[in-house]
């Protein structure tokens, strides 16, 4: 008898513990992705009973996953579909957006091209096929290589709408599954142009201005900067729990410091 009763209070302790330690699953956008890495740790540290897990994969992977219920927190660098959110009432959802940050979507070159800068039109008429060599636009007589974000992404659709007027890149596009992968990609290819979140511009590719205007936080909180957007984390309803908690945490003046380190804009 005394062995049972043992075991049911070793049986209640670990259930507790448990039950505590709440756990939370953040995916998609890999734009945010870095916000969402820092300020995961970062609350960790300071709140040794929460676990935080975060994935990428592109805005779109992580709607479709919260609308799947198999994340509690859709990170994502583009406003939800209407398509999305028709699919999240048919099965119950309750979909609410959250801001957490700016970005300008900053437009990139390999560090020897000579072009240091685009009018929108020169970018729309790039991507979409019009101008195929950088002698067109002032530059060296070489092919143009185009990088581009695939069509999960949030940066591919925020892209499409505000520097090509929702016209379909052309088909020769080098298509990459994150922000890393283009920049890395536009920095081993000479004639290549791309495009990248705030955060992911380094000294190993050359941001350019797109008419006379360089991404910047300064220019994207003035809205000179013509490429820019809010980065969002979506719930399912009125975030509760640890879900709040960061959310909270992010939007507080200690997030957005972590927001501004990791090269983003924070909110003022």
């Amino acid at each position: 008898m005394k062995v049972k009763t043992f075991l049911i209070t070793i049986l209640s302790i670990i259930t507790t513990i448990f039950c505590y330690a709440e756990k939370i699953v953040l995916e998609g956008s890999t734009t945010v992705l870095p916000i969402a890495q820092k300020a995961a740790e970062v609350y960790m540290q300071k709140n040794k009973d929460a676990d935080i897990s975060v994935r990428g994969g592109g805005s779109g992977v992580g709607i479709a996953s919260l609308i799947d219920g198999t994340c509690d927190i859709a990170d994502s660098s583009r406003p939800i579909k209407d398509s999305e959110l028709d699919k999240a009432v048919s099965r119950g959802k309750d979909i609410k957006a959250h801001i957490i940050a700016m970005d300008g979507i900053a437009v990139i070159v390999h560090p020897s091209n000579k072009v240091n800068g685009l009018t929108k039109k020169q970018l729309k008429d790039i991507y979409t096929g019009k101008i195929s060599n950088w002698s067109q636009v002032g530059g060296d007589n070489q092919k143009i290589v185009v990088v581009s974000r695939d069509t999960s992404s949030g940066t591919f659709e925020a892209f499409g709408e505000l520097a090509l007027d929702k016209e379909k890149v052309r088909p020769d596009a080098i298509m990459q599954a994150s922000n890393q992968a283009v920049a890395s990609t536009v920095a081993k290819t000479k004639g290549a142009i791309g495009y990248v979140g705030l955060g992911y511009i380094n000294s190993e590719v050359k941001a350019i201005q797109i008419d006379g205007v360089m991404p910047s936080k300064e220019t994207v909180l003035t809205n000179k900067y013509p490429i820019a957007r809010p980065l969002f984390m979506y719930t399912n309803g009125t975030p509760k729990g640890l879900a709040k908690e960061l959310i909270d945490f992010i939007k507080s003046p200690e997030g957005q410091k972590l927001v501004e380190e990791e090269g983003f804009v924070g909110l003022r």
